[in-house]
């Protein structure tokens, strides 16, 4: 009973990392549609956002099942619950790459972004992607040392993020109403985005090393 037990929170996070590699690939694509205008490539964001959702179904019915039909406590009590709050992380940080990509197919054949703006939102785009592929390889890893670099590239996108509001609010804005919305909507999709991320690398720190708060992280409000 034991060995089948162990075996079904192994596969819980294997299952993790899989939908976490799903993660990674729609906000790389979700990216790129933004800043090419690649309607094509933002729709299959749109689209392949169902299997995210369906993982973490998955997932979530397989938790409820394991704490009502096994009762666990202690070690494997934590790992149930912290996959539960994983997959809740995850699937958000698909919506949000899918925000991302629903802007871009919006303002199709135009760039959702304004000239003036693409070197900051380049640059969130890549500290995403990090984030991300950085989340995937920790979940199949375990190596915490990953943690840090999560809390990096975070800081980076809150920092752009600011950037974003410190442009909209400088004297020589010139972008239209839409354009106003359109980069605030998408400074604050990246920012979440980071933050979703380094919730996740928190409870994978908490549950290798039995360190740390995971309730305290920055999915919170």
């Amino acid at each position: 009973m034991r060995d089948i037990f162990d075996a079904e929170l192994h596969q819980l996070g294997e299952d993790l990392a899989a939908m976490s590699g799903r993660v990674e690939q729609a906000i790389t694509n979700a990216g790129i549609a933004l800043l090419t205008a690649d309607l094509a490539l933002a729709e299959s964001v749109i689209a392949d956002d169902l299997a995210i959702d369906a993982i973490e179904r998955d997932l979530d019915e397989r938790c409820v099942l394991l704490l009502a039909q096994q009762q666990p406590v202690a070690t494997d009590l934590r790992i149930v619950v912290s996959a539960l709050r994983m997959s809740a992380s995850l699937e958000r940080m698909g919506d949000l790459a899918r925000h991302v990509a629903q802007v871009a197919r919006g303002r199709y054949p135009r760039h959702a972004v304004p000239q003036a703006l693409s070197g900051t939102f380049a640059e969130m785009h890549d500290a995403a992607v990090r984030v991300a592929r950085r989340t995937t390889t920790l979940l199949n890893s375990r190596e915490i040392q990953l943690a840090e670099s999560i809390e990096q590239d975070d800081d980076l996108l809150d920092e752009l993020h600011e950037d974003t509001f410190a442009a909209l609010l400088g004297g020589s804005w010139a972008g239209t109403t839409q354009e106003t919305v359109d980069v605030t909507l998408l400074g604050r999709y990246y920012e979440r985005f980071g933050d979703h991320g380094v919730s996740v690398a928190r409870r994978v720190t908490y549950l290798v090393t039995g360190v740390g708060r995971p309730e305290l992280d920055r999915t919170a409000g």
